[in-house]
């Protein structure tokens, strides 16, 4: 897998609106009503090439969420300028961004290579492939569903985790709520890229800026390799 296209969206112009998460860019409009909702969502429809890139489309009151692929490998330059032509479908019907609104939850299932076990999590959720090491709710509603490979060498203490992944400057704002909601900090050695928290029963959660907030590279102008 290359992360060249999702550095590529990073490090590109006029999509401001849009949030790298772990399962690709996603952007969320804020709209007065639902039926404002379902006429943005309309008119993103008629967006040329959005058919059968991935896109997905969330309707509620007052918002419309758009995700351009379900899994963060899948992003690549095509992606970049239907963000740009999107957001701009969003100006125009009056639509204000929200990356406050931007999130990706998953549920990371730990194993060791011998036991891991995705097909099994994709048939007793319904859930589709996005890549091989994962499970995607078709409906767009659900987490999805990530295999965590172990060190064999290690002791299998915690075999799930959630996975939050959020916009780089709402991070460090989503963690100090989880404290005041009584969590605690396991280990912050990544942050802000990642941290562990958990539960006062022990149960661990990852909040992570990355890689919304990796550093982005500068997209190679030709394909040609350098000698």
């Amino acid at each position: 897998m290359s992360e060249r296209g999702w550095r590529a969206f990073l490090a590109a112009d006029g999509v401001d609106d849009w949030v790298v998460l772990h399962g690709g860019a996603a952007a969320v409009f804020r709209v007065p009503t639902l039926a404002d909702a379902a006429r943005l969502a309309s008119a993103i429809a008629d967006v040329p090439d959005i058919e059968g890139v991935g896109v997905h489309l969330g309707i509620s009151d007052g918002r419309l969420s758009v995700r351009l692929t379900r899994d963060l490998w899948l992003l690549d330059d095509e992606h970049v300028d239907l963000a740009r032509a999107i957001s701009a479908v969003a100006r125009a019907h009056g639509a204000t961004p929200d990356r406050g609104a931007v999130q990706e939850v998953q549920l990371a299932i730990a194993a060791k290579a011998a036991a891991l076990d995705v097909d099994f999590w994709r048939a007793v959720l319904g859930y589709d492939e996005a890549s091989d090491d994962n499970g995607v709710d078709p409906l767009g509603h659900g987490s999805s569903v990530w295999m965590q490979e172990l060190d064999e060498s290690k002791l299998l203490r915690h075999a799930m985790h959630v996975d939050v992944s959020v916009a780089r400057e709402h991070a460090r704002a989503r963690v100090e709520a989880a404290l005041a909601a009584g969590g605690r900090v396991v280990v912050d050695a990544e942050a802000p890229a990642t941290w562990i928290l958990s539960d006062r029963a022990g149960n661990r959660v990852c909040i992570a800026s990355w890689p919304d907030g990796a550093e982005p590279a500068t997209p190679p102008q030709s394909e040609d390799p350098v000698v």
